[in-house]
């Protein structure tokens, strides 16, 4: 950590962290480099945004899959030596198939700005709200969250679930919806992914 990190000033602010997907201790297998020339690589998942990062590492250090990383500035890496953003389909396959688990436990850690996604969601145009973007919910559900909304603030997914009938897993449709967004880059609207949360 730098000492912006540790004083509690707002340096840590404009730091953008990731987590690592994947670990490929002897570099990609499409880097036509010599073996000795290579770097540690692998792919990782901003923690913010949701962007996927082809990244490299420091020779140094050894990672395990689910390490938080600094991907950005570039001053404040500490152990990504490069980063590239890329598509679902740039990942490996063990990048791929970590990606569903990474996802539920970001949804989970920062499980008030997700449930404050139902509380604070909007119409997008006169026929649509955000809440019909996410699996699962049609009129008829969005209509009951709006209702429940309106009456009290949602304060967890545990309320979210016993206050709405039907929405039994509310958290688990957020990771549906932030699959299909990553995994899709040519859905209409991105509600998670691309999107830096506000502070």
């Amino acid at each position: 950590m730098s000492e912006a990190d540790s004083d509690g000033t707002d340096a840590d602010d404009d730091v953008r962290r990731a987590v690592v997907l994947d670990y490929l201790a002897h570099g990609l297998s499409d880097d036509g480099r010599p073996q000795y020339e290579k770097s540690p690589a692998g792919y990782a998942l901003g923690v913010e945004d949701f962007q996927l990062y082809q990244v490299a590492f420091d020779e140094d250090e050894r990672l395990t899959i689910g390490t938080k990383v600094v991907v950005e500035p570039p001053a404040e890496r500490d152990v990504v030596t490069e980063c590239n953003e890329v598509e679902y389909d740039d990942l490996s396959s063990g990048a791929q198939s970590e990606l569903e688990y990474v996802v539920q436990d970001l949804v989970e850690e920062n499980e008030d700005r997700f449930v404050d996604f139902y509380n604070e969601a909007q119409p997008i145009t006169l026929r649509l709200h955000q809440l019909n973007l996410l699996p699962g919910i049609g009129k008829k559900l969005r209509n009951s969250i709006l209702d429940e909304r309106k009456r009290k603030p949602f304060e967890s997914f545990e309320d979210l679930s016993e206050r709405v009938s039907g929405l039994h897993d509310p958290d688990e449709v957020l990771v549906e919806r932030i699959l299909q967004e990553l995994r899709d880059d040519d859905l209409k609207y991105q509600t998670f992914v691309g999107r830096q949360q506000d502070q």
